[in-house]
């Protein structure tokens, strides 16, 4: 509209001019009419002069109004495409937005991109070429603006599908707890079943051979989810500079429900539950828990309620205790893992039905004492460690006699190149029936355990166990292990009376096995197992039991 109002400004600065040009010609022929009338000639060349004139002034307006036509139509074709970027610039600006809910930085650079588009558009005060010019150069801008936000928006997609996951693999994970903090859940739903031949001290995860019942029955097909596990870990707030976390795991091996078929229905049993105080390079733990003396235990699927080979060289026991442990960095890849503690001095006593009286190592009146200490480094990518650790339990037989348990362990654990690694442990001990040593025998004894003149000694073993894993791919591995335990046949012979409350004096057990473990995904797995259990009795043959186990298992 200024553009309208210049031009007609200009037309009539035009007309005016001609105006005043031409007015003393009027003026003149005005003031000589009254004396005279002029001679024809002369005013035929005046309105001749003028009619040229007025022809000429009019050719020059036709040319202004065309001019002003043409910039006119420019004009809104200008507005009208820069009306049409600005929707296209809309639109994108909406689409940002949507995909920017959760990317508020994101969303605020493409923000400043359209801003930055938005405002090199051309505006109607502009002259043509002015216009020409900017709608070349917005066009540019445009162009490159487009590719920008492009590649913006692809890479919000990606991070919003990567938001995405996290949010569903939150949503799976979350668990509802009484308090703020989080709670996690884990465990494993697994199956067994099993052909046995021969006679076993327990179809569902066998340690023993046992002699062939007079019935003559030398084989079972089997099968259990007694060894499905459920765990809970919870994570606290931090006290004293210490991250806080608590965890709770339990099992269906607890025994068997008094009721048909009740060997399929599992007991309900807790096995561990620790709290933790971890701070950088110290942690305090206390609660039930493995024995950290002896860390190690060979990888199987088919016994998981106990460890495996556990009674055939492996020490294991769930034990409340309270330890602490250190953590020392040596070099950049190789550190010292110190830890000390006490424990509850169990010695496998069996519980009577609804009591809870005292241990013999409980009637000591005073705990068991633990160390160990191991040194680790990285090799061939993975961990290579070599530990030693200790344990003194003190165990009271009452009528005065005391017997000090006691074991010496050695743990290993050696990568053999990219695929192989070698693992194992090894022990020396006395009065350690308790801990699965001495394949559960704890001590000899020269008489009636009732009578105070039975003299009582705690019955020393030793054994040990190691393993050979081949692990070719992430997913796929193969496990040969082997395990054996041998208490002192000579202290077995000073003291044959000990069969009358141990049922027999067991004087070794050995037990090979091999499994294969493929993880279909990452909470899918299958096994299957092979195992030989050898048992043998003093000065007397072998029991011998095969088992084949094949496993399939759930994580969760």
């Amino acid at each position: 509209m200024q553009k309208n109002r210049r031009y007609q400004s200009y037309l009539k600065s035009v007309v005016m001019g001609s105006v005043l040009a031409f007015s003393p010609l009027a003026a003149r022929c005005q003031n000589e009419a009254a004396p005279s009338t002029p001679p024809a000639t002369e005013l035929a060349a005046d309105l001749k002069s003028l009619a040229a004139s007025v022809s000429q002034l009019q050719s020059q307006v036709q040319s202004l109004n065309a001019q002003m036509t043409e910039l006119h139509r420019s004009q809104q074709e200008a507005l009208a495409e820069a009306e049409q970027l600005r929707a296209e610039l809309d639109r994108t600006r909406e689409q940002l937005a949507v995909r920017n809910s959760e990317g508020a930085q994101a969303g605020t650079a493409g923000q400043e991109v359209l801003a930055a588009s938005a405002s090199s558009l051309p505006g109607p005060s502009a002259s043509a070429s002015t216009v020409s010019s900017n709608m070349q150069q917005g066009q540019a801008s445009d162009d490159l603006s487009q590719k920008s936000l492009q590649q913006r928006i692809s890479k919000l997609e990606d991070d919003q599908e990567l938001l995405n996951d996290k949010i569903i693999e939150q949503s799976q994970t979350k668990v509802e707890s009484g308090s703020k903090y989080r709670v996690r859940l884990s465990g494993i739903v697994l199956l067994n079943t099993a052909v046995t031949r021969g006679s076993v001290d327990n179809l569902d995860f066998p340690q023993i051979a046992q002699p062939e019942p007079s019935a003559g029955v030398t084989g079972a097909f089997s099968g259990s989810l007694r060894q499905s596990q459920i765990g809970i870990e919870a994570f606290g707030p931090d006290i004293a500079g210490a991250r806080t976390s608590a965890n709770v795991k339990f099992d269906f091996a607890g025994g068997f429900a008094d009721t048909p078929n009740g060997d399929v229905f599992g007991v309900v049993r807790l096995r561990t539950g620790t709290i933790r105080l971890d701070w950088t390079d110290t942690s305090i733990v206390a609660g039930q828990d493995a024995l950290f003396f002896a860390p190690l235990t060979p990888t199987s699927l088919s016994s998981l309620a106990i460890p495996a080979l556990s009674y055939t060289g492996n020490l294991w026991g769930w034990t409340p205790q309270v330890r602490i442990e250190r953590r020392v960095g040596l070099t950049e890849n190789s550190g010292l893992l110190l830890q000390a503690g006490i424990l509850d001095s169990l010695t496998g006593d069996t519980p009577e039905q609804g009591y809870r009286y005292p241990t013999v190592g409980e009637q000591s009146g005073q705990p068991a004492y633990a160390m160990h200490v191991a040194y680790d480094r990285h090799v061939f990518g993975r961990e290579f460690s070599v530990g030693m650790g200790g344990y003194y339990g003190r165990q009271n037989w009452a009528y005065g006699r005391n017997v000090d348990g006691w074991a010496a362990v050695a743990d290993v654990a050696v990568p053999l190149g990219n695929f192989f690694a070698l693992s194992g442990e090894f022990y020396r001990g006395r009065g350690v029936g308790g801990l699965g040593g001495g394949i559960g025998q704890s001590i000899v004894l020269s008489g009636p355990i009732s009578s105070a003149g039975t003299t009582i000694y705690g019955l020393d073993s030793e054994g040990g166990w190691a393993q050979l894993k081949f692990k070719p791919r992430d997913n796929f591995e193969v496990n040969f292990a082997y395990g054996q335990d041998d208490p002192f046949a000579r202290e077995l012979r000073l003291f044959p009376a000990s069969s009358l409350y141990y049922g027999g004096s067991l004087s070794r057990n050995v037990s090979p096995f091999v499994n294969f473990i493929y993880r279909v995904r990452s909470d899918m797995l299958f096994s299957v197992e092979y195992k030989r259990l050898q048992t043998y009795s003093l000065d007397s043959y072998a029991n011998n039991a095969n088992q084949l186990i094949m496993s399939a298992g759930y994580t969760f």
